[in-house]
């Protein structure tokens, strides 16, 4: 199994509304058929220490069978318009993946 986790650090001047529009289209990547589970959320309200990092806007946790899912996920079609719908609202993007 493949674990994607996907960390988002919005631009500061989008309003309510295009998160609404970015949260929908988080949630839309979960109907792609090689996604076994998927999920998104905000930092938590945990206390700071010194090894947490909660600055990022939005996560997405992606759960595929295999590496060859998880690469059919990356060329996909609805993963492209996601990718071309929001990129331009991107800060940054870190990508961790790990093989369970």
């Amino acid at each position: 199994m493949v674990r994607h986790n996907v960390y988002f650090w919005l631009d500061e001047s989008l309003s309510a509304e295009d998160k609404s529009r970015f949260e929908a289209g988080l949630q839309a990547l979960f109907t792609i058929e090689v996604i076994q589970n998927g999920s998104f959320g905000k930092p938590a309200a945990t206390p700071e220490r010194p090894v947490t990092q909660n600055t990022f806007d939005y996560s997405l946790f992606l759960e595929f069978d295999s590496v060859e899912d998880h690469n059919t996920y990356q060329v996909h079609p609805d993963h492209d318009v996601f990718v071309n719908t929001f990129s331009p609202w991107f800060k940054t993007v870190k990508v961790y993946d790990s093989e369970l």
